[in-house]
């Protein structure tokens, strides 16, 4: 009775830890350049003396949904996105290097480029500064030209370039901020490879309809595992009454 007891209370630990990511997933379904979170349940050995082959399952979080979200074409000259894998970088708040696909950026009052959530947006130098009054246009490279729109040379210039990366899917992680960073630590190597599109901004890759079928069913199995669990209940019940009246 305790072990089915057990076995019931664990599953619906897990799958209310699943819930709980589904739910964040399809919170985040309007989130610019999110990328879903995704949960799977294992199978792990009890260990102790007479146990040996038995086994529980656990929730484990397998890593995250790195797809392509929808372009959405805003004809904004300060939105981009990433058209092909890889992420830009950022400057995290604790100054390391860190990477998104959330595009779109502010020039602050020192001129420096910024996400519009405040990171500096990082070249392979450092954060990129650009000139006071001018126009900001990002080719495809990553590259960042600015052209002064006061004063008599209004000649385009290079103001730096964009760091693209694409460490690949199992060399990072996402952190609680959302945030992505190298598993390993350190900073990635810039790739070539990775493409900038001017005027648009990628979409979360969250399904919400995949996401509210996904709840449905974590609730049903939550369900299931609390009615073990009163099953148990009751059949230790059941057994003390028929023990006692036994003498």
């Amino acid at each position: 009775m305790d072990r089915m007891l057990f076995l019931a209370m664990t599953g619906a630990k897990h799958v209310a830890w699943q819930q709980a990511t589904t739910a964040h997933n399809l919170a985040n379904v309007n989130t610019n350049g999110y990328k879903a979170d995704q949960v799977a349940f294992r199978a792990l050995p009890v260990v102790g003396e007479g146990t040996p082959t038995r086994t529980y399952v656990v929730d484990n979080t397998v890593g995250h949904d790195l797809s392509q979200g929808s372009l959405q074409q805003t004809g904004n000259p300060t939105d981009f996105a990433l058209a092909s894998a890889g992420f830009f970088a950022v400057q995290a708040p604790g100054g390391q290097e860190a990477y998104t696909r959330d595009g779109g950026f502010v020039v602050d009052a020192n001129g420096l480029m910024r996400t519009r959530s405040g990171l500096p947006i990082l070249g392979d130098g450092g954060p990129i500064t650009v000139p006071a009054n001018s126009a900001i246009e990002i080719g495809q490279d990553g590259t960042v030209i600015a052209t002064p729109q006061t004063g008599q040379d209004r000649v385009p210039q290079i103001a730096g370039q964009i760091k693209l990366v694409n460490p690949g899917a199992r060399e990072v992680y996402k952190g609680e901020d959302g945030l992505f960073r190298l598993s390993a630590g350190g900073a990635a190597p810039a790739d070539p490879n990775v493409r900038l599109v001017g005027g648009a901004l990628e979409a979360s890759n969250v399904n919400a309809v995949d996401s509210l079928v996904q709840m449905i069913a974590h609730g049903r199995q939550f369900d299931l595992n609390m009615k073990l669990m009163q099953t148990a209940d009751q059949n230790e019940q059941r057994a003390t009454q028929i023990l006692s009246m036994n003498g």
